[in-house]
This record gives structure tokens, C-alpha cells and sequence, in this order.
């Protein structure tokens, strides 16, 4: 390569770039397992995202932070007052202004789980909401997992599943044993009930995923409304340019 022409060299460095990206996207879809299910996420539905605001913050947010989004924004985002978001959904005894981080250290996720638990600003953005959802979903009690849980879309997850008494302890169902010796996990059956029912759940996975989207790019909410009008606006400049274009080329033969 080190004789190539400095341009061929730079397409050809590109293109090693490009394959290797390909090939650890690929990598890293093989190595989650198991299939996505549609999450049905709407990023329109205030309700949906204020519950799954409630819901992060109760469940997830002791572990997990969110250290790209302030609770003003969250407020000011979904409809939510200063007290409210004070009251519900801050539970840190932070400002209003400060990022929500979690109390939980790096050196605590590590003596609990084997490593820190991620910030999770952006897993939309890296995963996918219809991975989150399936992942949120995909839960199974493993009595060979240090902490007694495993997942089926995120084999081997280092965390136990937090929503567990809503959604109830799944017990794996397995299929045929593979060439390898290993036992697929085809299913599952709930063998202690929760809290809620299995469509109650599917909505609780669908507002945490939705409002981790939002959290994703808080600024997305404010950019489809406007796309709308952004959209007629350019309508309605390309019919002033038709009229005067009309106008100009009038007398011209």
C-alpha cells in the first residue's frame, strides 16, 4: 500500500474505515440475539412521554443517569411544572437546573454488578427504541447469572431486571439443543405474576422507550412541529417563484 499514490492511499484507508464499521455493526447485532419487537413509540403522546419520565426515574434513574438532560428541560419539554418535576420525578434533591445524574458511583455499580451501569442519554440513538423495548421485555430469571438474571435480546446482561414486579419473574422456555450443546431459549412463562398484566407492561416498556427517545434529542419534539409549517412555508415560496416567473417571462418570445 505504501506505494500507492497519496489519493489512492486515502480512498483506500476510507474504504477499510467503512468495511470495519460494517462489520462491527454486524458483530454487534449478532451478539445482541434474539428479535426486535415493534416498540410504537410516538413522540407526540405528552402522556405516554410523562409516564415513561415517572417510570425512568423510579426504576431506572438509582443507576442510570441521563447526564446530556437537565429536569428543566424534561419540565419545560413535557408540560411538567417546576414542582411537579421537583416532586416526582426528582428524587437526587438536586436544583431544578442540574443534569440527572445518578447517586449511584462508578466503584458501586462495579462491587454490585461487575462494572458501572451506562449513561443512557443516548442509547436511542445507539441501540434503537425497538431494541430498547425488546430489551426492557426480554428478562428471564438464570440461576447461573451472578445476579440471577439474564436476557435474551443482551445475553449475559450484568443488571437484574428492574421492573420485575410489574412485569413478574419469566421463567425461560427452551428449545432443541444446538450442535454446541447450548439450550435456545424459544419463550417464556410467568411463574410468579406482577403487578400489571401483559398488555399494562408492554405499555410501561413502550413509555420508558418513548421518553429515552425524547431523551435521545430533546430537540426533536420542537423540530417535527415545525416541520409541518417549515414544509407549507416552502410550498408556498415555490408558487410566489411560479407567479413570478410568469410575470417575468410574460413578454418574452
Amino acid at each position: 500500500m505504501t506505494n500507492l499514490p497519496s489519493k489512492k492511499r486515502a480512498f483506500v484507508s476510507r474504504l477499510a474505515v467503512f468495511a470495519a464499521g460494517v462489520l462491527l455493526s454486524v458483530t454487534a447485532l449478532a451478539a445482541g440475539g434474539g428479535k426486535v419487537q415493534q416498540a410504537g413509540t410516538d413522540l407526540s403522546d405528552k402522556a405516554s412521554l410523562q409516564r415513561g419520565a415517572a417510570l425512568y426515574m423510579n426504576y431506572c434513574s438509582s443507576c442510570h443517569s441521563l447526564k446530556y438532560v437537565r429536569y428543566a428541560r424534561i419540565g419545560e419539554d413535557l408540560g411538567l411544572s417546576e414542582e411537579d418535576v421537583q416532586a416526582n420525578l426528582n428524587f437526587n434533591g438536586g436544583k431544578i437546573g442540574d443534569h440527572v445524574i445518578s447517586p449511584m458511583t462508578a466503584a458501586m455499580g462495579v462491587a454490585a454488578f461487575g462494572k458501572a451501569p451506562p449513561d443512557l442519554s443516548v442509547i436511542s440513538r445507539v441501540r434503537g427504541s425497538d431494541w430498547i423495548y425488546t430489551y426492557l421485555k426480554s428478562f428471564y430469571l438464570d440461576e447461573s447469572r451472578p445476579v440471577g438474571w439474564n436476557n435474551t435480546l443482551f445475553a449475559n446482561a450484568s443488571m437484574p431486571n428492574p421492573l420485575w414486579e410489574l412485569q413478574g419473574l419469566q421463567q425461560p422456555v427452551h428449545g432443541k439443543k444446538t450442535a454446541t450443546g447450548e439450550l435456545p431459549v424459544e419463550g417464556f412463562t410467568i411463574s410468579q405474576a406482577g403487578t400489571q398484566d401483559a398488555q399494562a407492561f408492554d405499555q410501561t416498556a413502550r413509555d420508558i422507550t418513548a421518553f429515552l427517545e425524547y431523551a435521545g434529542e430533546p430537540a426533536a419534539l420542537k423540530r417535527e412541529s415545525l416541520g409541518v409549517w417549515v414544509i407549507l412555508f416552502l410550498v408556498f415560496l415555490a408558487f410566489l417563484a411560479w407567479l413570478l416567473k410568469n410575470e417575468y417571462w410574460q413578454d418574452v418570445h
